[in-house]
């Protein structure tokens, strides 16, 4: 029989990936109905192949109610490779302050001119009108855990903010944020949509209502 040499899926497999396939097509159903939020966290979904494991819906709105308090009233963010807090604060789009995201991923470029293409190994490859010490307050999750990945993130961090930093990242990286950013270590503990192996801590350099 000619079909011998084909793979053939076991029935748990196909049931699985028969499943799959339904949840794609109730979420792009989702997305086309009239309710859809473009900003809901995890309406672009996570590339586990670019480090993308999106916070939880509890802990984004966390962060970003932190962003807002620290930033202050007509307060300019940016969040580093931290789309869900982006997607968070734009969800209170009738509050004053203004927001950006700087992203490798291009998905996040549907959100106009609020996206910055943004590569961590080039850290200072920002458009000229991304003005230096602009931001009331930058929020970064560097996408990888590892020192060469914080050092390059933390430019691009000391390039945008007027002082305050909120950084997201492994409880492993504590020493390095505190060797390149001065930030120290917060009680709030981030949990993430999916559970990771690592843990993940918030560090600041300002007085914040994280601990």
């Amino acid at each position: 029989d000619d079909d011998d040499d084909i793979p053939q899926l076991s029935s748990h497999a196909l049931a699985a990936l028969q499943e799959f396939y339904l949840e794609q097509q109730q979420r792009e159903g989702m997305k086309t109905s009239q309710g859809f939020n473009q900003y809901s966290v995890g309406s672009i979904e996570e590339d586990w192949q670019l480090s993308q494991f999106w916070y939880s819906d509890e802990t984004a709105s966390c962060l970003a109610n932190e962003a807002l308090v620290a930033a202050g009233k007509g307060g300019r963010i940016a969040c580093v490779s931290a789309p869900s807090v982006y997607q968070k604060l734009k969800e209170q789009d009738g509050k004053d302050f203004s927001v950006c995201i700087l992203e490798y991923d291009r998905r996040f470029s549907v959100y106009g001119e609020e996206f910055i293409f943004y590569d961590y190994n080039h850290p200072l490859n920002l458009p000229e009108n991304l003005l230096p010490h602009s931001f009331d307050i930058v929020i970064a999750d560097p996408p990888y855990l590892s020192e060469e990945c914080l050092q390059k993130t933390a430019e691009t961090i000391k390039y945008l903010t007027k002082g305050k930093i909120l950084l997201c990242t492994g409880a492993i990286m504590e020493e390095q944020a505190a060797k390149h950013l001065g930030v120290k270590i917060c009680k709030f503990i981030p949990k993430h949509s999916r559970n990771l192996a690592n843990e993940f801590r918030c560090y600041v350099n300002y007085a914040s209502g994280l601990d």
